[in-house]
């Protein structure tokens, strides 16, 4: 797997401090800009506490991110509030092998993981016969597995981007997309620390969410994401 930072708001916590900054002020747009870097910090830490998540729609984040399954992209693309540009499988077509997302459990049982392998020899080489004799990639495709490796490009705002993390990083959530996600939230806090610096699990930043069905380490988690 692989997540890169793309691109995002030029000095999104600088754009994030001045949304803010013109709720509470008669200051003419022009002048908002014009705070120090203390003055920016203690804004940003006042709203996040409040909860005034609004302001932070105003910055985004584009990621490129490869090696994840199909399974992990119809899970991502569940949250609405985001852009995505996915690879096709209708217009992407190849004769060499498909690459595949294989579960880290398989490897506890070594029988069903080399059936596990053969079975995707045989779907490439069914597809690849497909191909052969004419039959178009957006038909072939439908033999393809949930474990065929994908890459997309996703855009969300910082405010979307704390509701993902709270819902994705935390420990009942699917192996691989809580490895993204971990991932897009460590790029997030290296270009604006303050905005991220309480994002994470529902349980960082208070009582756990999932209830009767939480996983009873938060303390773990907390140190967890302190360190990321």
């Amino acid at each position: 797997m692989l997540v890169q930072l793309l691109s995002h708001t030029p000095e999104p916590e600088k754009i994030v401090a001045a949304a803010a900054r013109l709720c509470y002020s008669a200051s003419a747009i022009d002048h908002l800009l014009e705070q120090s870097q203390a003055q920016q910090h203690k804004l940003i830490e006042k709203i996040i506490a409040l909860g005034h998540f609004s302001v932070l729609e105003h910055v985004s984040f584009s990621f490129g991110i490869e090696g994840i399954s199909r399974a992990c992209s119809h899970q991502l693309v569940r949250h609405r509030l985001a852009s995505y540009s996915q690879q096709s499988q209708r217009y992407v077509a190849s004769s060499e092998r498909f690459a595949a997302v294989e579960p880290p459990s398989l490897a506890a049982h070594p029988q069903l993981q080399q059936r596990y392998r053969q079975l995707f020899d045989a779907v490439h080489q069914l597809y690849s016969d497909m191909l052969c004799a004419g039959i178009p990639a957006e038909d072939a495709r439908f033999v393809l597995p949930n474990a065929a490796e994908t890459k997309l490009v996703l855009t969300m705002n910082a405010r979307e981007l704390h509701h993902f993390f709270a819902l994705r990083c935390c420990r009942r959530a699917q192996w691989e997309i809580r490895a993204m996600a971990t991932q897009m939230l460590r790029l997030c806090r290296q270009c604006a620390p303050l905005l991220f610096a309480a994002a994470g699990p529902g349980c960082v930043s208070g009582d756990c969410p999932e209830g009767k069905m939480c996983c009873g380490q938060t303390a773990q988690v907390r140190q967890e994401f302190a360190r990321l």
